[in-house]
């Protein structure tokens, strides 16, 4: 493989078109139900049948291709944060080179912070690294150089499956969310005595396709903290202060939810994202001292062989610094216009500055040992986006006060933005190392140079942040996002909820206005705490089994309408899963058999959540000309008259016949 080309300018050009499609699509998903999707195996997929028409293609060049876009599944994170300066009314959009340069350089540095740790994560160690190994394992099939029998059809069959799933979800999501002919989502409200209780339906099948990339023990976790929401919380709270004249079942109950359920959910994520920390302490030591030992030990010796060339100590240190230095400029433009000296300008840039390096480098290792653990997409990144939250906020609320600044008008509302925009840099770096060593398990697995790419990734995150402030503008414009209207007379039901980013901009305003909602976060994190108990009297009492407290907030947290289709697609999964267990009786019959169905699984739900994603994006920008053009928000409706329950009705219907036409497709035989 030595002669093999590795990083092209035709698979850069590839890997930007992918990147830009995927993370369109994240964004997009992120935004209205509060998930991301790893997007390594679907590049991956694309990548071959792409380059498979290109003389010279290889293994190596389609896992630089992969390894770029993988970006676009992770740097798109940062709208768990991000536009919660929105709805904080401080900014009124997204100014494109801040957002750009925040995404950029903290994406390279997450990249530059786990370099280090390739030899002790990757090389010499036995963590699982799922999704780096299932990608690794997809582009083995696919090398055309070194495959040449019955699998060398696997790059096409890849490609029709992600086409299939993404026709389904794209059909349906035309047919809801832009001629509104069926309906997204139904819930059957019902009172006993004067407690209120939800029984909910969604009809995503973006949803159905993250439930199933999430697995069963998270969708179990994921519902009970829903039934403990819904079946425990709001009928408690609902039957203590009875429903107000005027006001409406549905409406009462998700006001209760959203002033005081909510919180609980809040304190269990905290709890469940300080366990996480903890329980990584000792790999984030390990990583610590490796960073230190990398820029003293001279690397000729691992110049030798092309398979442990990573960057330079001095070529990482000089962009670094580059990335550093971006950072100062950038949170300087952003203190430039608030009412404070000079002085606290630049002190606030060089704080803003240390604690998104510091914070960043140290959750990287954290990040990076979860990805190895379970993966990237069922990592715990909005837990560590709440404790950096919570830190920063304490650090600027101390300046705040020191300096006098919550004196001067509009202080508080500095503050708390300050330390958004310094959270969404952290962000970036987490995400970025969450997804580099998984990127470098790939590589690892399939001979790759390391150096280059650590480089592909680099380039990745430059076009990847190139594409969010754009999409998060168009999104923004189209749909809104809960607590962020753009225009007074927007439909709020249509709003996109950005769970994560409201719930760090509710810690945030909280910590800062001295008003948050201690005593229910305090009880959600009683909650974490039992989970935790219950989590590890499980893995003693059998391993393999886990009640994850992440999820379980997760669940609290979400609307049930989103909870009820992940969860369904969890079982999804599980029931693909034992269809091939009964099917074959040999071990390594059924072995081969479990690895081509969770292949095929992958891809088709990777389609589901492109599919929704790219039509949803589409319909905003239809949306955003439309408004322009002043025929409104819904150019697309029927507005059929007296069609809410037949809408409903229909919904229900193509979400099931969907489900059993993608359940025939991966056990088919």
């Amino acid at each position: 493989m030595a002669q093999y080309r590795e990083l092209t300018l035709r698979g850069i050009i590839l890997g930007a078109l992918i990147t830009v499609i995927f993370t369109a699509s994240n964004v997009y998903l992120g935004l209205k139900v509060g998930l991301t999707f790893a997007s390594s195996i679907p590049a991956a997929v694309i990548s071959m049948a792409v380059l498979q028409f290109f003389k010279g293609a290889n293994i190596l060049e389609n896992n630089m291709v992969q390894t770029q876009a993988s970006s676009a599944g992770t740097l798109s994170s940062i709208i768990f944060v991000l536009p919660g300066l929105l709805m904080l009314g401080y900014w009124n959009g997204f100014p494109f080179w801040q957002t750009t340069l925040i995404c950029a350089a903290g994406g390279i540095l997450g990249v530059i912070f786990t370099i280090p740790l390739r030899h002790v994560m990757v090389v010499n160690s036995d963590l699982p690294y799922p999704e780096g190994v299932a990608a690794a394992e997809i582009l083995k099939a696919g090398d055309h150089n070194q495959l040449i029998s019955a699998n060398s059809n696997a790059p096409q069959s890849g490609i029709k499956q992600i086409v299939a799933g993404s026709v389904v979800s794209g059909v349906f999501s035309f047919l809801a969310g832009g001629l509104r002919i069926l309906s997204d989502s139904a819930s059957y409200w019902f009172k006993s005595g004067n407690a209120i209780f939800q029984l909910p339906m969604g009809f995503s099948f973006a949803l159905l396709g993250a439930g199933y990339l999430v697995g069963i023990t998270g969708g179990i976790a994921m519902i009970a903290g829903m039934l403990l929401a819904w079946g425990v919380a709001v009928p408690y709270f609902s039957a203590i202060a009875p429903m107000p004249e005027g006001t409406t079942l549905a409406g009462y109950a998700m006001q209760l939810w959203v002033t005081k359920v909510r919180y609980l959910g809040a304190g269990t994520i905290a709890v469940a994202a300080i366990w996480t920390l903890l329980t990584l302490f000792k790999p984030m030591v390990e990583g610590m001292k490796l960073s230190l030992q990398a820029f003293q030990k001279s690397h000729t010796e691992a110049s030798i062989d092309r398979v442990h060339q990573d960057l330079s100590p001095k070529t990482m240190g000089i962009i670094a610094v580059a990335m550093l230095l971006i950072l100062a400029a950038t949170f300087y433009h952003f203190v430039a216009s608030a009412p404070i000296s000079a002085g606290l300008a630049i002190g606030l840039v060089i704080c803003a500055t240390l604690l998104a390096f510091f914070i960043g480098f140290l959750v990287a290792a954290a990040c990076g040992y979860m990805a190895g653990l379970i993966g990237s997409s069922a990592s715990p990144i909005s837990g560590i986006g709440i404790v950096s939250i919570v830190l920063i906020s304490l650090v600027f609320m101390v300046i705040g006060q020191t300096s006098g600044v919550f004196a001067q008008v509009g202080g508080n509302e500095f503050m708390t933005a300050l330390a958004l925009f310094t959270a969404s840099v952290v962000m970036a770096v987490a995400t970025i190392s969450n997804d580099n060593l998984q990127d470098l398990k790939t590589g690892h697995l399939v001979h790759a140079t390391p150096w280059r790419q650590q480089v592909a990734l680099m380039v990745g995150c430059v076009v990847g942040a190139m594409v969010i402030a754009p999409v998060l503008e168009l999104l923004y414009n189209a749909y809104g996002f809960s607590g962020a209207l753009p225009r007074p007379d927007m439909d709020a039901t249509q709003a996109l909820a950005a769970p994560q980013a409201t719930l760090m901009t509710t810690i945030a305003k909280g910590i800062f206005s001295h008003n948050l909602e201690w005593g229910y976060i305090f009880t959600g994190m009683i909650i974490g705490v039992v989970v935790i108990i219950i989590d590890l009297v499980l893995k003693k009492w059998r391993p393999g089994l886990s009640f994850p407290s992440l999820a379980v907030g997760m669940g609290i947290y979400l609307p049930a309408t989103i909870i009820m289709p992940i969860f369904i697609g969890t079982l999804l999964a599980y029931w693909c899963t034992r269809v091939i267990k009964k099917r074959h009786m040999g071990e390594s019959e059924k072995q081969a058999a479990l690895k081509t169905v969770e292949r095929r699984g992958t891809l088709f739900a990777a389609g589901l959540i492109v599919g929704e994603s790219l039509v949803g994006v589409a319909l905003a920008m239809v949306i955003v000309v439309s408004l322009a053009s002043g025929f409104g928000e819904s150019p697309l409706a029927l507005n059929l008259p007296n069609w809410a329950v037949p809408s409903q009705i229909l919904g229900l219907l193509a979400f099931v016949i969907g489900i059993v036409v993608v359940a025939r497709q991966i056990v088919k035989k």
